[in-house]
């Protein structure tokens, strides 16, 4: 029965999302997507409680899920840790392909004060399931500069990708490999200034016997 529920909310959700792309992420969305699949609105408003803001946040994590599945099935064996990443991000917007228009009007119902919290939740959790479907399992200082600079990089490929007419998406794919390799340096210089400052200072310390151990005061 739960199966059956689940089903039937996806469908509301995606029949919703396509109707977003001509009346906004509102309430009149839900309506014309229950209407589109046969149920009125009070099992609309049951499966879809939280209204267009839910809306939003099941069809980001809708466009997650196929990308897992579809990064799983192709890029997901790429020897390039850029290569992963850029394999999950594009099966991200191939999902996303049919409800181009719906996209681009939830960047503006994201942008809306009141939304701004949720949008940026539903980023961070698309970055973070982008890197861990491509293999990152780090839990150090650069779990969080990772996923800083690939916030920046996906933002930006979106608005991009969104206005892309070109041939099998060719000027978003050339993008996002500009991107990545610009995040990918910068990891580099930042490893590789760690390294040079630990060498620098590692003079500078007393040998391990010559080191005071400080007395306890009582």
């Amino acid at each position: 029965m739960a199966a059956d529920s689940d089903d039937l909310r996806d469908r509301l959700v995606l029949a919703a999302a396509r109707h977003a792309a001509a009346e906004g992420w509102v309430p009149a969305a839900i309506r014309a997507g229950a209407a589109e699949i046969g149920i009125d609105e009070a099992e609309a408003r049951r499966l879809l409680r939280g209204g267009p803001r839910e809306l939003f946040r099941a069809f980001s994590d809708w466009a997650d899920a196929r990308m897992a599945e579809a990064h799983e099935a192709g890029g997901a064996r790429d020897p390039r840790l850029s290569g992963r990443v850029e394999s999950a991000v594009l099966a991200r917007l191939d999902a996303l392909e049919p409800y181009r228009e719906s996209v681009r009007r939830g960047v503006a119902f994201a942008g809306l004060p009141q939304n701004a919290a949720l949008g940026l939740a539903c980023h961070c959790r698309t970055v973070d399931r982008i890197w861990r479907a491509a293999g990152d399992r780090s839990h150090d200082f650069s779990f969080y500069t990772k996923r800083a600079l690939l916030a920046g990089v996906l933002a930006a490929t979106a608005l991009v990708w969104l206005d892309d007419r070109s041939e099998g998406g060719d000027v978003t794919r050339a993008f996002l490999r500009r991107r990545l390799a610009d995040v990918l340096r910068i990891q580099k210089l930042r490893a590789g200034a760690e390294r040079l400052s630990r060498r620098l200072s590692e003079p500078l310390r007393p040998p391990a016997g010559l080191r005071r151990r400080r007395s306890p005061l009582f």
